[in-house]
């Protein structure tokens, strides 16, 4: 939810003077005349901005198709019947089922708009956002407000996820045209940036400048868009944080880029269908909204102890390599040459993928677990990341881990330069918000790319303020331009560290947030075995 110190409320929205904005914040699109508001108010907007009006305008909640529930269960997306009076966007839409909500409807796919553009005759480029598994676009963390301020159209949109998204079936692989079933959340997806092309324009925004985006799991959204030629030419340059790593990575199956084979798919569903007391796709879609998030969201059990152990045991429910969607493995992909062949930035965070703050590992549990996931390569393992006592076990799985993550996306971009044109830039995260234990964190470094601080989730700091100065500025950059150096959106102290694109054979990555500029990966021994060791493995 967005915090109301910031906004006007629906009754002020309607009465703001036309010379800010759109006239009366209303525009057309394609489903008919649609009406916003201002999106701070004037005391957030000198505090923020030091001006009386900040210029951006929100238009939330916008279905961008028909309701899914019914029979357009476990359909492609259908077009929304165009309404006859004014659509008032001030508020999110509900969000897509959830056994973690307490509000949600089937009839969840709406898309939300910041624009700083005051006519539809302005063009600025567009930032589309794809959150992460369990989360909803009305989320506080994706705010779009401070991205707006400065000159981007920000757009955040909900999807189907869980069962809803994800159920794979014989039947629905006889309705569908194109033989596939199990991708429902990624036909959203897909379907949206196809409206992004169509409306976008109307908020001032250029369809012919999009960045695609996301974190965890909306990070394997850009992933399939990058892979797939359905949206070809409907984005221009990709962000995945918490993103790409190399198909070779066992660490995979447990992150959200994670798919399953159409078989295995088939078998969930076909469990899951047996489990309701049904049998048919007709019978599942005459159950209630409530009755079909029962086993939703379990766990899958059936992978291996010890890739359990670093997955914490992934959703059932995923992508299906459908051979349409999901067109083919990632490693195919990656080393076939271009299907979207777009500047990219990719990286992590400190303290995820198996690393954390709070890891107590003994030095019996260490050593008998690293040596069943490292094999032969064990003694030279334990020689680089000792654990003789559950301090220093447990400092080592976390640099381990740590170094896995680095490697393994700088393996990715290596991959990614022998076979496209496009450049790819990496990162390394590493600030830990005021006021909490969890370190650098999974999304921790959203607020800060948002220049969203405002929110408040932590008690910032001084310099909390000037890492998110420097964060949006290099996304802004690359929004722009596809360069995080080039675009003008720096406006603090100093210059921003020169973020070089990564180059065949360099050992480095960007250190953003603590430091800024490019560190080595780890040293050269530990690449070496970190290396050798994921390219062991089958390939994902």
């Amino acid at each position: 939810m967005v915090s109301n110190l910031f906004l006007f409320t629906v009754a002020t929205a309607s009465a703001v003077s036309a010379s800010a904005s759109f006239p009366n914040h209303t525009i057309r699109i394609k489903s008919g005349l649609v009406q916003g508001f201002s999106y701070f108010n004037s005391s957030t907007s000198e505090k923020l901005y030091n001006q009386s009006d900040a210029g951006v305008t929100a238009f939330l909640g916008i279905p961008y198709a028909a309701d899914t529930s019914g029979q357009n269960r476990w359909r492609a997306p259908q077009e929304r019947a165009p309404w006859n009076n004014t659509f008032q966007a001030t508020t999110f839409g509900i969000s897509c089922p959830s056994s973690e909500l307490s509000e949600y409807s089937e009839d969840c796919l709406s898309v939300n708009i910041w624009t700083p553009a005051k006519t539809s005759n302005e063009s600025y480029p567009v930032f589309v956002w794809s959150y992460g598994s369990g989360m909803t676009s009305s989320d506080d963390l994706f705010d779009g407000g401070g991205l707006a301020h400065e000159r981007v159209v920000v757009v955040t949109y909900n999807h189907r996820d869980g069962v809803y998204g994800w159920l794979a079936h014989e039947d629905l692989l006889q309705e569908s045209a194109h033989n596939s079933t199990g991708n429902y959340g990624t036909m959203d997806w897909f379907y949206l940036l196809q409206w992004v092309q169509d409306n976008i324009a109307a908020f001032g925004g250029d369809p012919s400048q999009v960045t695609i985006a996301g974190q965890s799991f909306g990070s394997a959204q850009v992933y399939h868009a990058i892979n797939s030629p359905l949206v070809k030419g409907k984005f221009h340059r990709a962000i995945a944080e918490s993103g790409l790593r190399t198909p070779y990575d066992p660490f995979d199956i447990g992150l959200a880029e994670s798919y399953v084979t159409m078989s295995h798919a088939l078998e969930i569903g076909r469990n899951y269908t047996a489990s309701h007391n049904v049998s048919t796709i007709e019978q599942l879609r005459n159950l209630t909204t409530d009755q079909l998030l029962v086993g939703s969201e379990d766990r899958d059990y059936t992978i291996s102890n010890l890739t359990a152990l670093w997955t914490i045991n992934p959703l059932v429910f995923k992508p299906a390599l459908d051979g349409y969607y999901i067109p083919s493995t990632y490693i195919d992909t990656l080393l076939n040459g271009p299907v979207n062949d777009v500047p990219i930035i990719t990286g992590n965070t400190k303290d995820e993928s198996g690393a954390s703050t709070s890891e107590n590992i003994t030095a019996a549990d260490y050593l008998k677990d690293e040596s069943a996931w490292y094999g032969n390569l064990s003694s030279r393992y334990f020689a680089l990341y000792p654990g003789h006592n559950s301090t220093e076990a447990s400092r080592s799985w976390n640099a381990a881990a740590r170094d896995t993550s680095l490697v393994s996306t700088w393996m990715y971009a290596n991959d990614w330069i022998k076979n496209y044109e496009s450049p790819i830039y990496t990162y390394y995260w590493d600030h830990a918000p005021p006021g909490q234990t969890q370190g650098a964190f999974h999304m921790s470094e959203i607020p800060y790319v948002f220049n969203a601080l405002y929110v408040g989730e932590y008690p910032y700091e001084a310099d909390d303020w000037a890492i998110a100065a420097k964060m949006t500025a290099y996304w802004v950059n690359f929004i722009r331009t596809g360069n995080s150096n080039d675009g003008g959106a720096y406006k603090g102290q100093g210059e921003l560290a020169q973020w070089t694109e990564n180059q065949d054979g360099v050992q480095s990555i960007m250190h953003l947030g603590d430091g800024w500029g490019e560190i080595d990966l780890a040293t050269p021994e530990r690449v070496a075995l970190i290396e050798e060791f994921l390219l062991r493995q089958t390939p994902f």
